[in-house]
């Protein structure tokens, strides 16, 4: 999530939203939200019924949750999707920026 923070501006720039949704309950999120001062919008999911919309895969011998990035276009229609293969596995923000970029050209 620091990956986002990061460059939060280049992303509400190109007129995006982020919305980052994590496996812990509310007052959990809430907390690491502040703590974290992060700039954009965090949804607690502990019944995981936006990973199973989505299609996100849960390994426990790989420490739970695996990542996964989404660009859902302003008529609720999945652009991209990225599963990671591990906590690493994550598109540089970069590459998103350019993905979006492509998307607002259309």
């Amino acid at each position: 999530m620091a990956q986002l923070r990061q460059d939060y501006a280049e992303f509400t720039s190109r007129n995006t939203e982020i919305i980052a949704i994590g496996p812990e309950g509310a007052e959990r999120f809430q907390s690491y939200w502040k703590s974290e001062e992060l700039p954009f919008i965090g949804l607690p999911n502990p019944s995981n019924s936006v990973l199973k919309l989505y299609g996100q895969e849960v390994n426990l011998f790989k420490l739970g949750r695996m990542p996964a990035q989404a660009i859902i276009d302003r008529q609720g229609v999945v652009r991209y999707i990225h599963y990671g293969h591990n906590m690493t596995d994550i598109p540089d923000n970069h590459e998103l920026l350019q993905l979006i970029e492509q998307l607002n050209q259309e």
